[in-house]
């Protein structure tokens, strides 16, 4: 039977043994190993490279299509457990509040938003919000693998491993067995112990310290959102300028005779045509680079803000107090721990009362001291993902000259095209010029001749 603040393992409906979450526990019994306690409990110790595991998610193909309605399946790949699953946006959001229940002292990673009747919109609408989704659910699937204490719980685990059909029975029927984190973590009891004196002082300070990345992140993501859209802009633009010398190039009309370079441009017209095709090639590159840009450095970018966002929500719910909310949630409970906190027979001693409301007291203090042991932990995490900001500079840097290079090597093609093109024109041109200055003199003799005929006579 789970109690409050109990340590240990717990045991579910199939009778075998659950391990506690990966946080170590030292026993104390004297100044250098509460030290060494306060040094492994407060720092998770992880470097970058070792926050977890790799995922992927996807888009199913749609199996069913109802009217107006699109139910759009995800398939997840976990690089730990090599079993594509599938997963609906419910499931997610399934998972999603059990999280938030079992771990209200943790950082779980926000839901992209859902929309009510998506089919109404244009299917290019769809399209992409239905993308947008995805990475969002890939971000919220990363930091959630990537967390030291959600990764390695049972509900991560089922929700990676479970059919489809029964993914959602499952987690339910796991959570219930388990209860929130307090209730398992073997630092439960000794939060207290582990914090440093002024942590309240670190508290604010780090909260304010984070709010202000929080704040330069977006202005970075939002630089790099519009840096992003414009290049796809720009290979739309480039499409349409090659449409139109195409267009141009194709125009079969005939000039007027009296046109003097007619045969010049009847030959560069004929050459816009191939030239428009460079052009198509310069907009996939364009739009290459807007791809790039979006996947490589707007995405990681992401991927920091909303761990920030999970972190100053966090906070704002060690502000507002949890403990309420837990107790509403064991009322409705069944299982070990509501019977607990129920069970009170008519054979009680008197000062049974009494008791019960000093042990609702000091699980009170446990849960404050415990929470904000939890978030000094959270702080120290999203310290580890700040080196991120050097990779993701680092990519961006890349990107731009490998984006550039691409490009300058097709306008490099047009120029020699270019030239050609030119001075094919000027041949024509010159040609023209000529057959008229000669069709001039002709014209000129025949005027005079007959005048000198009749003057000689």
């Amino acid at each position: 039977m789970h109690e409050e603040g109990s340590l240990g393992v717990s045991k579910g409906d199939s009778g075998t043994r659950r391990r506690s979450q990966p946080t170590a526990y030292i026993h104390i019994s004297g100044t250098k190993e509460m030290h060494m306690g306060q040094q492994s409990t407060l720092v998770y110790g992880l470097s970058l490279k070792e926050l977890g595991d790799s995922v992927l998610v996807e888009i199913e193909p749609q199996r069913k299509r109802i009217p107006f309605l699109k139910h759009v399946e995800y398939r997840i790949v976990s690089k730990c457990f090599q079993i594509p699953v599938h997963r609906r946006f419910s499931d997610f959001e399934h998972f999603h509040s059990l999280l938030l229940q079992k771990f209200i002292y943790r950082m779980v990673p926000p839901l992209p938003p859902n929309r009510i009747l998506k089919g109404v919109l244009n299917s290019i609408s769809d399209r992409e919000f239905n993308d947008s989704r995805r990475r969002g659910l890939q971000r919220f699937m990363t930091l959630v693998i990537r967390h030291p204490v959600l990764a390695g719980d049972e509900l991560v685990s089922i929700f990676l491993q479970a059919s489809s059909a029964d993914v959602q029975h499952k987690l339910r029927e796991a959570f219930k067995t388990s209860g929130d984190e307090f209730l398992t973590s073997q630092m439960a009891l000794h939060g207290k112990v582990y914090l440093p004196e002024d942590i309240h002082n670190q508290a604010a300070t780090n909260r304010e310290v984070i709010a202000n990345i929080h704040n330069s992140f977006h202005k970075l993501r939002d630089a790099a959102e519009r840096m992003a859209q414009r290049s796809r802009e720009n290979s739309t633009d480039l499409l349409m300028f090659g449409k139109d010398l195409s267009e141009l190039g194709s125009d079969t009309s005939d000039l007027p005779a009296s046109a003097a370079l007619g045969k010049a441009w009847t030959t560069q017209r004929k050459s816009l045509v191939e030239l428009s095709g460079e052009f198509g090639l310069l907009a996939d590159k364009a739009a290459h680079q807007g791809s790039r840009e979006e996947d490589e450095v707007v995405e990681k970018l992401n991927l920091l803000l909303e761990q920030l966002q999970s972190y100053k929500e966090l906070c704002d719910r060690h502000d507002n107090g949890v403990l309420i909310e837990h107790q509403r949630a064991f009322q409705k409970r069944s299982g070990p721990v509501a019977t607990h906190l129920k069970r009170q027979s008519s054979t009680e001693q008197p000062n049974c009362l009494l008791t019960q409301q000093e042990n609702t007291i000091l699980t009170v203090e446990l849960r404050n001291y415990f929470s904000l042991l939890c978030l000094h932990q959270e702080t120290q995490l999203v310290f580890t993902h700040l080196p991120l900001i050097t990779n993701i500079l680092g990519t961006f840097v890349h990107s731009q000259i490998q984006g550039h290079k691409e490009m300058g090597d097709v306008w490099g093609d047009v120029h020699p095209k270019l030239k050609s093109l030119f001075d094919s024109a000027n041949e024509a041109s010159s040609r023209s010029s000529s057959q008229t200055h000669i069709s001039s003199k002709r014209r000129t003799r025949a005027t005079t001749a007959p005048h000198i005929t009749r003057k000689s006579l």
